[in-house]
C-alpha cells in the first residue's frame, strides 16, 4: 500500500514537473504573471513556470503584415475615392504589448484605419496619386507615434490601390491627354525656333562664302540623283534667270509699243 502511494506522488510530481517547463523558439516571448503580477519576460529557450502560481502569455516578436480594409475617402477636392493599405509592424516590448492595450493587433487596425481616412483627406486627389511616398512616411510616423507606448514598432505603411469612380477616370484621361497636347504644341514650336535660328545662321554663313553656296549646290545634286529618280529637277540662281526676265520684259514691252504706234497709223 505504501509503494502504490509512494509511485502516485512521484508520478504527480513527474506531471507537475514536465507541465512546468516550457520551451519558446526565438521569435517568441513569455511575459510572466505570478499571482497577478507581471514579474518579468522570458525566452527563448527553456525555462519553469509553476502551475497555479504562475502565468505565461506568449508575444510573436516577428514583423506582422496587417491588411488594412478599403476606406472610403473624401479627399480635400471633394472628390471620393476608395483606398485600401498595408501596415507592418512589430513587438519590440512584449510586456507593454501586454499590460498597456488589451489587444494590439486589433488596436493597430482601428488605429491605422481611422489614420488613414485622417490623412488622406487633408490632401488633394493629386497629391494622393503622385505623392504616395510622402502619404505614406506620414501616416507611418503618425501611427509609430500613437503605438509607442504599446511597446509597438511600426517599420512601414505602403498604399495599395486608389479607385476611383469611373467618371472621374475619364476626366482625369481628358486631362491627361489635354496635357500631352499642349507639351507636343510646345515642343514643336521649339523645335521650329531653333530650326529657324540654325537656318538663319547657315544663310550667313553662306552669304559669307560665295563658294561655299556653290558646294552646297552640288552636295544638293548629289543627294537628289542617288535616289535612283527618273528625273532630275537642276535649280537655276536668280542672279543667272534675273537678265533673262528682264530681256524678255523689254522685248514685250518694245512689241507694245510698235504694236500701238502701228495702230495709231492706220486710224484716219
Amino acid at each position: 500500500m505504501f509503494i502504490n502511494v509512494v509511485i502516485a506522488v512521484i508520478v504527480l510530481l513527474a506531471i507537475f514537473i514536465f507541465s512546468s517547463i516550457k520551451i519558446l523558439p526565438e521569435y517568441e516571448r513569455g511575459v510572466m504573471f505570478t499571482l497577478g503580477r507581471m514579474t518579468g519576460v522570458k525566452g527563448p529557450g527553456i525555462f519553469l513556470v509553476i502551475p497555479f502560481i504562475q502565468k505565461m502569455i506568449k508575444v510573436d516578436m516577428r514583423v506582422t503584415v496587417m491588411d488594412v480594409p478599403t476606406q472610403d475617402v473624401i479627399s480635400r477636392d471633394n472628390v471620393s475615392v476608395q483606398v485600401n493599405a498595408v501596415v507592418y509592424f512589430r513587438v519590440i516590448a512584449a510586456e507593454k504589448a501586454i499590460i498597456e492595450v488589451e489587444n494590439y493587433y486589433m488596436a493597430v487596425s482601428q488605429l491605422s484605419q481611422t489614420t488613414l481616412r485622417s490623412v488622406l483627406g487633408q490632401h488633394e486627389l493629386d497629391d494622393m496619386l503622385a505623392e504616395r511616398d510622402k502619404l505614406n512616411a506620414d501616416i507611418q510616423e503618425i501611427l509609430d507615434r500613437h503605438t509607442d507606448a504599446w511597446g509597438i514598432k511600426v517599420a512601414n505603411v505602403e498604399i495599395k490601390q486608389v479607385d476611383l469612380d469611373e467618371s472621374m477616370t475619364r476626366a482625369i484621361a481628358r486631362q491627361a491627354e489635354a496635357e500631352r497636347s499642349r507639351r507636343a504644341k510646345i515642343i514643336n514650336a521649339e523645335g521650329e525656333m531653333q530650326a529657324a535660328e540654325n537656318l538663319r545662321g547657315a544663310a550667313e554663313q553662306l552669304s559669307r562664302e560665295p563658294q561655299a553656296l556653290q558646294l552646297r549646290y552640288l552636295q544638293t545634286l548629289v543627294d537628289i540623283a542617288s535616289e535612283n529618280n527618273s528625273t532630275i529637277v537642276f535649280p537655276l540662281p536668280m542672279d543667272l534667270i534675273e537678265p533673262l526676265l528682264k530681256a524678255a520684259k523689254g522685248h514685250n514691252a518694245d512689241h507694245e509699243s510698235s504694236s500701238a504706234q502701228a495702230t495709231s497709223e492706220h486710224q484716219p
